[in-house]
């Protein structure tokens, strides 16, 4: 499992990615086991993961009757949801680049999807531990939710933009392949599992 210095390493890549720098792509590694190792980012997703876990079992419980109780089952499912949303995107992702003729540059978009995911789940947690210990903080914390979903859109695109040498079309195409079924497939998922709330 790569270290936190190795982490800091690819984010630093990303950051100038962002900018529009092309030396970022110096920091990451494009490499098949470059592309194996980035996996590894889900381990590191899963302290801000748990306290998104532990925000949609309140939400659930809050919208069932009050003998209604979760488990072991219900966290599986979750997890279910999470290995999904983590996944499906990048097959989609892989399609989407071999139709176009693109698949040298799919271990690229890998890389960089998977690490991107690290500080964004880190974000995402911290907003859900606002609402969970803090409950008057909604209203703020869904404008800094909204706030921090066009942020990632705007990083996606740039970095994938820097992937594509500057085609927005394509970039753009996949910025929504990369987002759009993430959204509907989590729905889906959390009310065929039958784990979302009322």
């Amino acid at each position: 499992m790569p270290g936190l210095r190795e982490v800091q390493y690819y984010l630093s890549g990303l950051w100038l990615l962002i900018r529009m720098d092309t030396r970022g792509f110096r920091f990451l590694d494009m490499s098949d086991r470059g592309v194996n190792r980035s996996f590894w980012a889900m381990a590191w997703c899963l302290p801000p993961m748990g306290i998104s876990w532990l925000w949609w079992r309140q939400a659930f419980l809050q919208s069932m009757p009050p003998h209604v109780e979760v488990g072991l089952p219900f966290y599986f499912r979750l997890g279910l949801v999470e290995i999904a949303n983590w996944f499906v995107p990048l097959v989609f992702a892989g399609l989407l680049l071999f139709a176009f003729r693109m698949g040298d540059r799919f271990a690229a978009v890998v890389v960089s999807i998977n690490w991107l995911g690290v500080p964004l789940s880190y974000v995402n947690g911290l907003l859900l531990a606002l609402v969970f210990f803090i409950p008057g903080a909604i209203s703020v914390v869904s404008i800094l939710l909204l706030v921090f979903m066009m942020a990632q859109v705007f990083m996606l695109a740039r970095i994938l933009r820097m992937i594509f040498h500057g085609h927005g079309l394509m970039a753009g195409a996949l910025t929504l392949a990369l987002l759009v079924p993430t959204m509907i497939l989590a729905e889906y998922l959390q009310r065929f599992l039958g784990i979302y709330p009322v």
